[in-house]
């Protein structure tokens, strides 16, 4: 069942659903986070939204059932994690789930702007070595074709190359 609560003219209606309120949440951790360079807006496997770099995952609103409803999962060091929970234990926390990853939660309803803005960064810096390079064409590069006119190893041929279960020669 829906809660209710007060409108801005005093009347009743039903209370924004955890989904809403994510979406209104994450419309600033994606503000944010796209003023970084090469940030982009992803959907997860599960359809909720993350932020990545080259594609690799940076942060995104946590699904998880050991995590707390509002909740940001943000690649962080486990150096940089181990400051933010002693630092502000009320804004930062981590569940058995997520301690073995190179992350930390984020309570979204007690970190202020600059806050989020300075915790996106670390996980930008963080996120930069796993990112793929953009990838750049060259003008007049072609991908290869399917045809042999090229000269190139016919399609099955293992010449060249070990199989599964060959030997390397001596």
């Amino acid at each position: 069942m829906n809660s209710l609560v007060h409108d801005s003219q005093g009347r009743l209606k039903a209370a924004p659903t955890f989904e809403v309120q994510a979406a209104v949440t994450f419309k600033r951790v994606k503000t944010l986070g796209l003023a970084l360079p090469g940030v982009e807006v992803a959907t997860r496997y599960d359809g909720s939204p993350v932020l990545k770099q080259g594609g690799a995952f940076m942060a995104g609103l946590t699904t998880h059932a050991s995590a707390e409803p509002g909740s940001l999962v943000v690649r962080v060091s486990v150096e940089e994690r181990e400051w933010l929970l002693n630092e502000a234990p009320e804004t930062y926390y981590v569940t058995d789930y997520h301690q073995p990853h190179p992350v930390v939660l984020v309570r979204l309803s007690r970190i202020d702007r600059d806050a989020l803005r300075e915790l996106l960064s670390m996980a930008w810096r963080q996120t930069q070595p796993k990112a793929r390079p953009p990838r750049k064409q060259q003008r007049g590069a072609h991908l290869p074709s399917s045809s042999n006119a090229t000269g190139s190893i016919p399609a099955g041929s293992t010449r060249g190359r070990r199989t599964p279960g060959s030997r390397a020669r001596p």
